[in-house]
Order: C-alpha cells, then structure tokens, then sequence
C-alpha cells in the first residue's frame, strides 16, 4: 500500500526546495573562494635526481665506537624533493631532521648530510635531510618537505626492509637558511598553518636567519646607507646596478678589507646595524669573507627575488648611529631613504604556511640556538631579534643562546655544534636549562671576552675548509680566551 507525505508537508518541502534553488533565502549567498594569487616562484621548474637510493657512509675516524658502514642509508625522491635518511644499527629511536642553507636559483635540487653526522650516528640517532622540492629563498618548502619527510620517515624504513617503530622523539636542527627553517618549524603559527604538521620536541638553529624577513630589512639598511655616505642618497634603490661602481669605489679602496675615510664611516654603521660593538666584526670585514654576500643583496625590489609578489623591505624603524659622531649619524639619518613596506606583503596564506615563515617566539621546547661574531651575511642581530620577540611572548625559558667566535657565516667548529645540540638534548630529556649567554646587553657583548664561554677551537675530522682556514687567522688576531 502506497503511504502518501500529508499535504502541508509537501507544500512546504516543494517551497524549501523552490527557495533553494531560487536563492530566495533570507541568509546571504557563501562568498566564493577566492584562489591565492600566484607568484614567480610557483611558476620556476626545480629537478631531482630520482637514481640514488642510497649514499656512502662515513669515513671512520679516530673514537669512533660504532663502524659507521653498519648504518642503513636510504636515498629517494618525495613529493619532488629528494631525501637522505640514515639509521644506526643499534638506532635509539629518536629522529633528527636536519635543514640544510641557501642552495642559490639554480632548477637542480640537491641534499646535504648533517655536519653533526658523525655525532648522531655513534649516539644512536636517526637522521633525515630534505633537498626541499623549490630552490631559491623558499623556507615554506623548506618547513613542509621537511615536515613531510618527517612524516614518511616509518614508511621509507618498511619500504626498504627494516621495519621501525614510531621515533619516540623528533629533534630538527639546520644552518643559515636552514636554522629559519628549524626556527619557524616549531612556532606555534607553522604548526597551525603547515600543510604537513610535525610537532618537534627540540631545536638548534645554527647560524640561522631567527629574526626571518629582519634579515632582508637590514640588507636594504646597509644599501641606504651606502648610498647616502656615498653622496648618492636619492638614487632608487632598485636601480642599484648602475650606482654600485661609484659606491664602492667612494667607500673602499680594497672592498671590503680597505675603506676609505668615507668606508670606516660606513663600516661603523653597519657594525651597528648587524649587532653592535663586539669582538669578531673587524675580523669578518678584514678575512671573514662573509660581507660580500650582504653587499650582493643590494637592489632588490623586496619580493625576495619572486618568493613575494610585493615589496616586504621595511628600514622605517631603523636609527643609523657612527661611534663617535653624534651629528654625523643625523645627518645620515635625515639623507637615508626610507623603505616602506607593501601592506600584508607576507601575510597569513588560506593555503598553508606564510610565503616567508615567521619567527614569532611562540615555542615551548628547548631551543638552543648558536651564530658566529663575525657572520655578516646573517649577522649576529639575527639572535637579538630572536631573543626579543621570545621574550615578547613570554617564552624566554624555552630559549639559550650561545656566541661563538667566528669570523665568517657558519664557521663552527664540529665541536661547538655537537655541544649544542647534546645541551638542547640534555636539557630535553632532563628539564634541567643549559648554560648560554645574554645576547641583547651592549656592554655585555662589546667586551673583548664575548663569546669565549662556548667557542671550541680543536678542529676535528669534519671540520669544513673555512673553519680550518679561519680559526688559525682569528686565533693570531684576537687576544686569548681566559
């Protein structure tokens, strides 16, 4: 027998279905989704080698405990990005994913081992390292292709038989480009945002740009006031090119080792710019080696060269001093263009991560970050930065920072990077906080015997061919530690 709805029931389903079909509602229609816009970089092609699917152990060295062949090394290609991954044979089941710097704007893609390798790999640790899938200033791929490696980290060992069981803890560690990876891994707003979400348990960035976009901000500084010293301050900045000659060869007679009268004034407010007064800047000028990379910054137009679709340079905040020269550094100040941001030039994406990841100081893990004195291409600001917006949030308990005396962008010595990261992991595991210094007090950093407490000058059998070549030079050039 056929059951028929009663007739009030049916004029009111037909009307409902009239109303909605008719958009006769009351509510207003959902707004449509707007796509994000696209920028240069989604447009650039990157390749990875798919061939390897392994790499070669370590050399063994001198106290090595454990025959670094025994390992299982793993290579591949993930989600466009390749991959290394190595596993002790007797792994303790923690994981460390290591980020590696800036690879430049070449398409090849390629991946680094972590400098502490040996280290983690005689203590049991599980390490992998992305190529990320972009080249270029790209920390967004950086964050979730690392992340994503992170993820896949289980199915990697099964697919290469050796099945593991879920790492009880990840750390992430990177230099340069990669400690802004690791510093913008663990903030609260990436793990929000990231499309891949990895919660870490521990950090170091070394040599890290931890104050992100501040970086690019004192790259124009540095212009502006080289225009200005120069007597050419009202040239566009972006049109750099065609005033560099004459900027350098007014401040420098050997750039960057020999300035002029003009050039120890300019000198002087870069020192301030990157840091302050502190051991170790004369030594990054003279031999470190490190400044040109800073001077080559000039002329952007702020994207971060296609990483943004508008300018992101900001130096409104900026008061440019010259040690002992009060009426100079206004003047300086009043003649120095000004660079003003595009409004939400990085702002929060619908699609994940920010195009440049924000260092906010929002973490509650350990953070043990480390940056050499002399580094001028991600200057030692870069930690005082950092350590004020910890402290902005609050979270200054989570963060130690150490200086080490280094006359060149990340030219630690082996040592001074293991002692790092056992500290994070020992005061991971313990609750107990390391030792680390104050970073954001001038006359703390100005003395003559800044930074001696955690530099390591043995160099050891992986040492990288700029620290053996710098640390002899800066030993013969500074006084001696106590």
């Amino acid at each position: 027998m056929r059951s028929f709805l009663p007739l009030r029931t049916t004029l009111a389903v037909a009307v409902s279905v009239l109303v909605v079909a008719c958009g006769g509602s009351d509510d207003p229609a959902p707004a449509p989704v707007v796509p994000e816009p696209a920028r240069p970089q989604d447009s650039r092609s990157f390749t990875a080698d798919a061939t390897a699917t392994t790499f070669n152990p370590m050399a063994p060295a001198a106290g090595d405990t454990v025959d670094m062949s025994t390992t299982s090394r793993w290579a591949g290609v993930l989600n466009g990005a390749m991959y290394r991954v190595e596993v002790p044979a007797n792994w303790n089941g923690k994981l460390v994913m290591y980020a590696h710097g800036y690879r430049g704007t070449g398409a090849a893609l390629s991946v680094s081992d972590p400098s502490i390798r040996r280290y983690l790999v005689q203590n049991g640790y599980a390490w992998a390292a992305s190529s990320y899938s972009k080249n270029y200033y790209d920390v967004r791929a950086g964050v979730e292709d690392t992340n994503a490696l992170a993820l896949e980290f289980n199915k990697i060992a099964a697919a290469n038989s050796r099945p593991l069981t879920e790492p009880t803890r990840i750390y992430i560690t990177g230099h340069s480009m990669g400690g802004h990876i690791t510093a913008a891994a663990i903030e609260d707003e990436a793990y929000a945002t990231a499309n891949h979400k990895v919660k870490y348990n521990g950090a170091v960035p070394m040599c890290g740009v931890v104050g992100d976009t501040e970086l690019f901000n004192q790259f124009a500084a540095m212009q502006v006031t080289a225009q200005a010293i120069a007597g050419v301050p009202a040239y566009p900045t972006e049109k750099w090119a065609d005033i560099q000659k004459l900027v350098t060869d007014t401040l420098f007679t050997t750039f960057p080792s020999v300035p002029t009268a003009a050039g120890q004034t300019y000198l002087s407010v870069v020192k301030n710019i990157t840091g302050g007064e502190r051991p170790l800047f004369a030594q990054g000028i003279a031999f470190g080696g490190s400044f040109p990379s800073a001077y080559g910054t000039f002329g952007s137009d702020g994207t971060v060269t296609g990483i943004l679709n508008v300018n992101v340079l900001d130096t409104t905040a900026y008061t440019y001093v010259i040690d002992g020269d009060a009426a100079g550094s206004v003047a300086l100040n009043a003649a120095a263009q000004k660079i003003t941001p595009t409004a939400d030039a990085n702002r929060l994406r619908r699609d994940g991560l920010r195009w440049v990841p924000q260092v906010n100081g929002e973490f509650k893990i350990p953070v043990v970050s480390i940056h050499t004195l002399g580094d001028l291409f991600v200057p030692f600001s870069m930690e005082q930065t950092y350590a004020k917006r910890t402290a902005a949030k609050g979270n200054s308990q989570w963060l130690v920072q150490r200086a080490i005396r280094g006359a060149s962008h990340c030219d630690f010595t082996t040592a001074e990077q293991v002692e790092a990261f056992d500290a994070m992991l020992q005061w991971e595991q313990s609750n107990i906080k390391p030792g680390g210094d104050d970073v954001v007090t001038a006359a703390t950093v100005a003395a003559p015997t800044y930074g001696c407490t955690y530099t390591r000058n043995t160099l050891g059998p992986d040492e990288s061919g700029t620290t053996r070549a710098l640390r002899p030079a800066i030993l013969a050039s500074t006084p001696a530690c106590p």
